[in-house]
């Protein structure tokens, strides 16, 4: 199934939502408008005829310092399942890759907790790295950074080298005698191991 195709059935269920489909080497592609990306998922899940009711993975991009500045990307299945009882279904599996660009400024989107629970840490992954903001999120707080920790470090402007005035008073080798001490420490360390 092409990404023509998804948005065709998709605009049947939403009329009026304008989709930018894309086929990229392995999976279609489909860019969603902000306002209409929960209604598009939950659509994607609910159609007989796409059935994507496995959320795989989602993560994000920063483009900075391009507008709009991000994407949050969704991976979606159909497992495909053989013999089900409705038209248009198939026992043929299918991947679909959603996603949704976002302004640096207005970073946010609606959470997608409410239609697959496994959303949850994935989103909060996401905004722990990116500060994308997922509205109704249950839960939103850090997951894999401590809660004191200041900024998102998965963003492009994030500063990530550290500036350390060098001492240039401290030598920069050691003494002969320096040398031999350690060599001792070393050798009083393991032999008594």
């Amino acid at each position: 199934m092409h990404a023509t195709d998804i948005a065709a059935a998709l605009n049947a269920s939403l009329p009026g939502v304008s989709y930018e489909a894309s086929d990229a080497i392995d999976q279609p592609v489909l860019y969603v408008p902000r306002d209409a990306f929960f209604d598009t998922c939950k659509a994607l899940r609910d159609t007989p005829a796409l059935n994507f009711s496995f959320l795989a993975e989602m993560t994000a991009v920063d483009w900075w310092p391009k507008e709009p500045r991000f994407e949050v990307v969704y991976h979606f299945c159909n497992i495909g399942i053989a013999n089900l009882p409705y038209a248009g279904a198939s026992g043929e599996a299918k991947r679909l890759r959603i996603k949704v660009r976002l302004d640096g400024a207005d970073a946010r989107v609606h959470t997608l907790v409410p239609l697959w629970p496994n959303a949850n840490w994935y989103e909060r992954e996401v905004w722990d790295l990116f500060g994308i903001m997922f509205e109704n999120h249950p839960d939103l707080r850090r997951i894999l950074l401590p809660d004191e920790w200041e900024g998102h470090p998965a963003r492009k402007d994030y500063p990530v080298q550290v500036n350390v005035p060098v001492n240039s008073s401290m030598p920069l080798q050691m003494t002969e005698k320096e040398f031999v001490a350690n060599i001792e420490a070393q050798r009083v360390k393991t032999r008594f191991r």
